[in-house]
């Protein structure tokens, strides 16, 4: 696995596409999740690392299970080291 801060901004991104795709504002999407929506920001960022139990909140927003979600973040990770 790549460096903490890789990580980070990578499922920052995926997150965010996530978010853009359903057409959520991070409020709407920290509603759905039970999560604030400043700690939304903060890991769209790359700022804060997610939890497994975040995941467990953010996946089903998404119609994902957490292992699809985490496929599609480890996809984006591999597209960032290209």
């Amino acid at each position: 696995m790549g460096k903490s801060s890789d990580l980070d901004a990578a499922f920052g991104i995926t997150l965010r596409k996530l978010r853009l795709a359903k057409k959520l504002t991070q409020e709407q999407l920290g509603f759905e999740s039970g999560l604030r929506r400043t700690f939304i920001s903060s890991l769209e960022l790359g700022e804060k690392q997610p939890s497994l139990a975040t995941i467990q909140k953010l996946a089903p927003v998404f119609d994902l299970t957490m292992a699809k979600f985490i496929q599609k973040f480890e996809n984006e990770l591999k597209k960032s080291k290209k």
